[in-house]
């Protein structure tokens, strides 16, 4: 019986760096180091040409995570921006199940989580330059981290530094709440970057 993809509570997100192409593009791994999936940036011909011409913290993004089948498990998109970043996560389905708020100050990015309802579910913050992230509830306890500190098989499998550890703790049940929450984490490092 084929598991979940967000059944699991640690992933392992790696990089591909591509010099020819403006898209980012990562690999998910489980704790086992089997690749379960990637997250993907789709970006038309407009959106690329538009992306040498302008800031790109000013532009649409729209990020897929898929699972090994290609499958789309989640996104994560969001529309031009002026002034305050509003992103939208969507389910395997396409329906909207959560909406990520960001706040800057320097390098200690906090992205709050909403649900569809636009209630609080979850805080992401912490020091980017160190790489270092708690994931917290709406009551302010901790649920999980983000971090580049390796344990195991993984340690030997990923060694460079571009590549980071989501974890959420086993004890969080509401699925639909850790799909939100979930997608925001994988794909923070991208997030940031468009924001930069």
């Amino acid at each position: 019986m084929k598991t979940n993809f967000f059944d699991s509570n640690s992933y392992f997100i790696d990089e591909k760096v591509n010099f020819f192409k403006l898209e980012n593009c990562y690999q998910i791994y489980n704790e086992k180091g089997e690749n379960i999936g990637t997250i993907a940036q789709k970006l038309s011909l407009g959106n690329k040409i538009l992306r040498l011409l302008l800031n790109k913290t000013m532009l649409p993004f729209h990020l897929e995570i898929k699972n090994s089948d290609n499958d789309v498990e989640a996104s994560i998109s969001r529309g031009w921006s002026f002034f305050m970043s509003k992103i939208t996560v969507k389910n395997a389905q396409g329906n909207t199940i959560g909406t990520i708020k960001q706040k800057f100050t320097l390098f200690k990015p906090t992205f709050k989580i909403f649900d569809s309802s636009d209630v609080l579910i979850a805080e992401i913050s912490g020091d980017w330059s160190a790489w270092n992230f708690t994931i917290a509830d709406a009551s302010n306890n901790q649920i999980g981290t983000i971090s580049k500190k390796w344990a195991g098989a993984m340690k030997e499998i990923f060694t460079s530094a571009d590549k980071y550890n989501v974890h959420i703790e086993s004890g969080y049940s509401n699925i639909e709440h850790k799909i939100a929450i979930l997608s925001s984490a994988i794909t923070i490092d991208m997030v940031l970057k468009e924001s930069k």
